[in-house]
């Protein structure tokens, strides 16, 4: 067991199954035939990163360094989230992009606090740390334990 101090950019608390990437999140390409077609499990659709393909992100600690892509990441994660098919949480090594943030923030603030909990700036120590299938809980402070 080992725990990480990250900064807090929507707040919330978490229990999750963690499902790691050590690419950086396309979220349209990620997210979109889930949104379209329907799939609650939300399958990674982005056939460019094999940590995540075709593996279902709802209801998983999804532990990343960045997102990429597109201006539409941030709406694309709010509709994830109105859509009951967000993440548990979001957990990035790296500060978080501002595209990103506004998805995740506009999704606590119009939708439901602590939706989906969103800590940033873990480190490279915790993307190496974390495996897939490790539990992972988010404290009210930032605080993320990997056990």
């Amino acid at each position: 067991m080992k725990t990480f101090q990250g900064r807090v950019v929507t707040p919330g608390c978490a229990q999750a199954e963690a499902l790691v990437t050590h690419g950086g999140l396309n979220t349209l390409a990620s997210f979109q035939k889930s949104l379209q077609f329907g799939d609650k499990t939300a399958k990674c659709g982005d056939q460019n990163n094999p940590d995540l393909y075709g593996k279902p992100m709802a209801g998983k600690a999804l532990c990343l360094p960045q997102t990429i892509g597109s201006t539409t990441g941030g709406l694309v994660l709010y509709c994830a989230c109105a859509m009951d098919r967000q993440p548990a949480c979001m957990l990035f090594a790296n500060p978080i992009d501002s595209l990103a943030a506004a998805g995740a923030i506009l999704a606590d603030v119009w939708l439901q606090p602590g939706k989906m909990p969103v800590v940033d700036s873990l480190g490279e120590e915790f993307l190496s740390y974390v495996k897939d299938g490790m539990t992972v809980t988010i404290g009210p402070n930032g605080t993320v334990t990997v056990e």
